[in-house]
């Protein structure tokens, strides 16, 4: 990093902080005892209020907070600007109702023609192949900003079961009754063409995962929110998932071909483990195993499926059944 675009960011750095030390710049920028004396001295000569604190608990304090530059960005940021924006192209709903054409002509206006022709080569030589959004999701800002507030809401949640082809080749999934759940959003993530909202249900009393698609509508309720739900995240919520007492588990051995499918697509009611019981990682037998309930039979088959031969059902022997089942089904439709 050059030192002119340190010495930005560093001022930014202990506006932000008032108090620092030399450890905490030495950590930050990854520079030397002596590089950041000279640096703090470089700050004093371009008139940075710093004043030093002596003692056992001693640092630096910044008098007053100061009136910062224009945030500048060098080439490599840019770059990565603009290769994170090309994941919105895939999305035609964003929290927000964020447009991707806004942004992007934004962006590239205030580039200057050097940076601009740079971009333009990089669209010529990279491609961003995503899987593009399946399904609208109306509710996407309602729902963050519920999981950000830590509002409880109630929502109207439409279940879908799919149904077998029809002889003139169309296939219409069959819409079930909706029903009316209370949850507190915790938190949304997009996989694979569709928005999903991880939440703790209060009907159910156990944490729930939502396709955004599938609510059709949202509003607030006057319930107040369970305290500690505000304190998770997106990582946490996966270890905090447990099942009803209903909910059937089930084993299957799976290969490194498999392991690599479930890394791309994984659900927190499902884990893998080694021959010894723990987490994966260790030489020997994988297995994937995991509980679903009853009403979710249809979905874990057609995961289950998406695996091929890199997976074999060990327990139980109905979802087994039900996969062979799933199979005879389908050459009947070739």
């Amino acid at each position: 990093m050059k030192k002119s675009e340190r010495m930005n960011q560093m001022l930014r750095f202990i506006n932000q902080k008032q108090h620092f030390t030399l450890q905490d710049l030495m950590q930050e920028f990854q520079i030397s005892k002596r590089t950041a004396l000279r640096d703090i001295a470089s700050l004093e000569e371009i008139g940075a209020p710093i004043y030093v604190e002596y003692g056992r608990y001693g640092g630096y304090r910044l008098l007053q907070q100061m009136q910062l530059p224009p945030i500048s960005f060098n080439t490599s940021e840019l770059h990565a600007l603009y290769f994170a924006m090309q994941a919105l192209r895939s999305f035609t709903n964003l929290p927000f109702q964020i447009s991707f054409r806004s942004i992007h002509e934004k962006f590239l206006s205030a580039l200057s023609e050097n940076q601009r022709q740079d971009i333009e080569q990089i669209q010529h030589r990279v491609s961003f192949r995503h899987t593009e959004q399946i399904r609208d999701s109306e509710h996407l800002e309602f729902l963050l900003m519920a999981a950000v507030q830590n509002i409880v809401i109630q929502i109207t949640y439409q279940h879908i079961r799919s149904s077998s082809i029809n002889p003139d080749n169309s296939s219409n999934p069959v819409k079930t009754k909706p029903s009316i759940r209370t949850i507190q959003p915790i938190a949304l993530y997009a996989m694979k063409g569709y928005w999903y909202c991880q939440a703790y249900d209060l009907d159910k009393q156990a944490y729930r995962v939502f396709r955004c698609d599938r609510i059709t509508s949202s509003e607030v309720t006057d319930i107040e929110p369970i305290p500690h739900i505000n304190e998770l995240n997106l990582q946490d919520t996966h270890s905090l998932w447990k099942p009803s007492e209903s909910a059937i588990p089930f084993k299957c051995l799976i290969n490194e071909a498999g392991i690599e499918l479930f890394q791309q697509e994984q659900f927190p009611s499902m884990r893998i483990i080694n021959e010894s019981g723990t987490d994966t990682g260790q030489t020997g037998y994988s297995y994937l195993v995991g509980s679903y309930e009853d009403h979710e039979l249809e979905f874990i088959i057609r995961y289950l499926a998406s695996f091929g031969k890199s997976i074999k059902i060990l327990e139980p022997d109905h979802l087994k059944e039900s996969l062979r089942q799933h199979y005879l089904d389908l050459l009947d439709h070739i």
